[in-house]
């Protein structure tokens, strides 16, 4: 087997294209790597909503293990905190409250 690469061809529209050579430019990547890039991050993007949906999942199905869950990250990570990370501070707005917070926020 050869280290080479292998290559193929696909088809978009013409816009696509001009928009991928546009992307390119700015960023100063190839199309190829442009669009590998937009292919992977794509991927990590499902890979987060296919866990974010299995968490919501647990704590609609599963109340006790999600306390469970929540009761060692919290021991874990220390008491929920709304404060931004020092070196983030003055670049984002802090979280607001929310009226009834997240269940497993709550005290009590």
């Amino acid at each position: 087997m050869s280290s080479e690469q292998r290559h193929t061809t696909i088809r978009v529209s013409v816009e696509i294209r001009d928009l991928i050579a546009r992307l390119s430019e700015q960023e100063g990547k190839s199309m190829t790597a442009l669009v590998e890039d937009a292919v992977r991050e794509h991927r990590k993007k499902l890979r987060w909503q296919r866990v974010a949906a299995q968490i919501e999942r647990t704590r609609r199905e599963d109340p006790e293990s999600w306390a469970e869950y929540v009761a060692e990250r919290d021991l874990w990570l220390g008491p929920p905190s709304n404060r931004i990370a020092p070196e983030w501070e003055g670049l984002l707005d802090p979280p607001e409250e929310l009226p009834d917070g997240p269940k497993e926020r709550n005290e009590g």
